[in-house]
């Protein structure tokens, strides 16, 4: 990978665990990127949505991690939908091989793939 990139990971706030599981994987890889989440602590609200546009502006890609409760998720659709006004290079991944969720409408049109390490930095090395 030729630059460090800055990825910005949305994911429901039920599936945290897995969002810490990539950034554990992309650390024993070495990666040469870095991830950005912006979780909700308390009930998100305008000034939650100015703070997160703007870290998702300042990222190279964006990684919507997708579970059966993303659907559901109104902070996760709503992060979808910034990233593809700011035109953002955005990849869905499956956190769930055998028992997929629906991909949210938000992103619709948007590759999604199944959690591989190498299907995600061949996302992170296209940037």
């Amino acid at each position: 990978m030729p630059k460090n990139n800055l990825i910005f990971v949305s994911f429901a706030a039920e599936d945290a665990k897995y969002a810490d599981l990539l950034r554990d994987q992309a650390r024993d890889a070495k990666s040469l990127f870095d991830f950005v989440d912006i979780s909700v602590k308390e009930p998100w609200n305008e000034k939650w949505k100015t703070n997160c546009r703007a870290k998702i502006e300042g990222c190279d890609g964006f990684i919507a991690l997708l579970g059966k409760r993303t659907w559901n998720s109104d902070g996760a659709k709503w992060e979808m939908k910034c990233a593809q006004e700011l035109r953002i290079p955005a990849l869905g991944v499956h956190i769930h091989k055998d028992d997929k969720g629906a991909i949210p409408l938000e992103f619709t049109g948007k590759k999604v793939i199944e959690w591989t390490w190498d299907g995600i930095a061949e996302f992170i090395d296209s940037l």
